[in-house]
């Protein structure tokens, strides 16, 4: 299950301001987001076009994570 952290939302370029406002409107909690990441499938189910980007950068950290593992294993 992919997360989204607020390094994805930089990836990408968000405004935290404007992303905090988003957060709020969606009624998602920003501060459980900024300790814990989101689940990519919850931000999916808004409908909301720009978390496609969000998610996109997420999953390309996360395979370069799951990569620097396995060489290091």
């Amino acid at each position: 299950m992919t997360r989204v952290t607020v390094q994805d939302m930089r990836t990408v370029r968000y405004c935290l301001a404007g992303t905090r406002q988003w957060f709020r409107r969606q009624g998602f909690e920003w501060q459980a987001f900024l300790d814990h990441g989101i689940a990519a499938e919850r931000m999916r189910a808004t409908g909301d076009a720009l978390v496609g980007p969000v998610i996109a950068a997420a999953e390309a950290r996360e395979a370069r994570e799951r990569e620097g593992a396995d060489g290091r294993a």
